[in-house]
């Protein structure tokens, strides 16, 4: 990976644990699960809490962390659209009004994606092959593309699985 590479994927972590920890400690809704952390809350720590997790989801997810997410991750516009179950048009009106919240169960695919691709990194320790196994198909999936079954919680439950596998070295 080249220093520029390093150094932009450095930024846009900074960015990400700056967003995370300013949305986790705001207060939309004070009766939301817990108070806030006192502590910074960086993005790893974020994916790592299930009570954080689950209370971001209840807040809905705003579009300025979703943007830093989607650039975080191996997923086109279009791919977003159809995780989302939306029309690329409306995420980009979204994209105008900035202070647009998604609703839960939008929210929680964004996050579901976050994990995923917290995985596949994990794995792959690269972007660019793990998005390659995304695109191709996978004999234990079905023969399906990964990147195809993400569209419901059971579909991204087998791609999880299935890269768990192949961290551990167990392969169909």
């Amino acid at each position: 990976m080249s220093e520029v590479m390093v150094r932009s994927k450095f930024k846009l972590e900074e960015k990400l644990n700056e967003e995370i920890s300013s949305f986790i400690h705001e207060a939309r809704e004070p009766e939301v699960l817990y108070e806030s952390p006192k502590k910074k809350v960086t993005y790893e720590d974020f994916l790592s809490d299930k009570m954080l997790i689950i209370r971001a989801i209840r807040m809905g997810i705003p579009y300025s962390l979703f943007n830093l997410i989607q650039d975080y991750t191996p997923f086109t516009e279009n791919d977003w659209a159809n995780i989302l179950d939306i029309s690329t048009k409306s995420l980009q009106r979204y994209k105008q009004a900035p202070k647009h919240y998604f609703r839960p169960l939008q929210s929680e695919k964004i996050i579901e994606m976050a994990e995923v691709t917290r995985e596949g990194l994990d794995v792959f320790g690269d972007m660019d092959k793990f998005k390659l196994w995304l695109n191709t198909p996978n004999y234990a999936l079905g023969n399906l593309l990964p990147i195809e079954l993400l569209r419901d919680s059971y579909g991204k439950e087998l791609v999880i699985g299935e890269l768990t596998r192949i961290n551990h070295g167990i392969l169909v």
